[in-house]
């Protein structure tokens, strides 16, 4: 989860549309913060686990703490950019802010703020790496960060990850050449129009992270069009299921669609599974 401030003020003027957004933002850390200690209190262990797919899938990848060579350059990486004050464009589509306005923020308080975190980041890594996909499509590249971690578990893994926001696009861009990537392949523009172009031109999705918006109309709308792309040994991952009410919402949708039969909630990430011949379950696993 990225970084919240608790609320301050409560009580706002409702008729002035700025206040209104942001007592909805603040009513929606309450709600998560509240959310969260619900998981820890009822989250389940390996104890908890029945099927066989999903006690393994918690031993043997998502507690896993191996310490991957990679992780350490990853981390140096994220580590200079904590240091950067050098301020840049940024144009944020999807947490219901002012879409048509760039602002200009330092990198420093990007990746701070919007770039997801090792824990989950190298989680990702560790899917990717247990899973072996072909293709794997990430829906917001930010500053590649998460982008380098899901694609140095394997060369021969295909990498299609969309940015909305150009400038940091071409600083995640100077990330992957710096890192020598050649199995990134990276599309700017709002997903609107990238992620019905891509596709149309390919087959079988083998993996899918959706961290491009936080809002549930348009996290519905990508999980739609790509639902059609899936297949029984398809994982699909969502950040940010408990960030605000919509989240939540569109989360609890996702998980009882009929062509879901596997998802697993682990607070900030949501795992979706189509596996065919198992019936339908749903857990909340404590990570």
């Amino acid at each position: 989860m990225r970084h919240r401030d608790f609320p301050k003020i409560i009580c706002i003027n409702l008729r002035n549309t700025n206040y209104h957004k942001e007592y909805i933002r603040k009513v929606d850390k309450l709600i998560s913060a509240k959310d969260f200690i619900k998981y820890k209190l009822l989250g389940g262990t390996a104890h908890d686990v029945h099927s066989p797919f999903v006690f393994d899938l918690l031993n043997t990848v998502i507690r896993d703490e191996t310490p991957f060579y990679i992780f350490d350059k990853i981390e140096s990486l994220r580590a200079s950019l904590h240091f950067n004050s050098t301020k840049i464009p940024v144009r944020d589509y999807g947490t219901g802010g002012e879409s048509n306005q760039d602002r200009l923020l330092p990198v420093s308080f990007i990746v701070d703020n919007f770039v997801q975190g090792p824990r989950y980041a190298q989680l990702l890594f560790r899917l990717v790496n247990h899973f072996r996909p072909c293709t794997v499509l990430e829906l917001g590249t930010s500053l590649g960060i998460t982008t380098l971690y899901l694609a140095t578990p394997s060369s021969s893994t295909r990498i299609i990850t969309l940015e909305g926001c150009p400038s940091t696009a071409s600083m995640a861009k100077s990330h992957f050449d710096f890192f020598e990537m050649k199995n990134i392949e990276l599309h700017v523009g709002e997903f609107g129009s990238t992620l019905p172009k891509v596709l149309s031109r390919e087959g079988k999705i083998d993996f899918i992270y959706f961290d491009g918006n936080h809002r549930k109309n348009p996290t519905l709308s990508y999980f739609n069009q790509t639902l059609t792309h899936a297949h029984e040994e398809s994982v699909f991952v969502f950040d940010d299921i408990h960030w605000s009410r919509e989240m939540k919402e569109a989360w609890n949708e996702i998980k009882t669609r009929p062509e879901v039969s596997l998802s697993i909630d682990l607070f900030q990430f949501g795992l979706v599974f189509f596996k065919t011949g198992i019936p339908k379950q749903d857990y909340t696993l404590k990570f």
